[in-house]
């Protein structure tokens, strides 16, 4: 039995098979996730889990280079934007419209569907490197 980092073992799996930028997305539970592109429903409630609770459960688990939010976090969302930049630290922050970011999400690994029931509360991770 596995006894750190990632327990639930699709996103476990998704991060191990993910190269050199590709992306997977982590949002909230009403975010429209594409057919084309694995579903992993961590949903239990309203709430429960948390968007920023998985955001810093995968960074811990995932080398990631930059990340990509919809502009309308910073302004509908402060407090889930304080958030994700506490968390992210020193990475690359990209911004674009809510819409294009429903449109980049087709080109994830997977989207984690959270509990999180707060407006933009999306995100999408492009792996880096660990070695240079």
């Amino acid at each position: 039995m596995k006894k750190t980092g990632i327990l639930n073992s699709d996103i476990a799996a998704v991060i191990a098979k993910m190269g050199h930028t590709d992306c997977i997305v982590i949002g909230d539970c009403g975010l429209p996730i594409p057919d084309s592109v694995q579903r992993i429903d961590l949903a239990v409630k309203l709430g429960l889990p948390s968007y920023l609770d998985t955001l810093e459960a995968v960074l811990a688990d995932m080398e990631v280079e930059s990340v990509t939010i919809a502009s309308e976090m910073t302004e509908h969302n402060e407090e889930i934007y304080e958030g994700t930049q506490r968390l992210l630290g020193d990475i690359s922050i990209n911004q674009v419209s809510h819409e294009e970011f429903k449109k980049l999400t087709f080109q994830a690994k997977a989207v984690i569907r959270t509990g999180e029931a707060t407006p933009y509360a999306n995100i999408i991770l492009q792996s880096g490197v660990f070695f240079s």
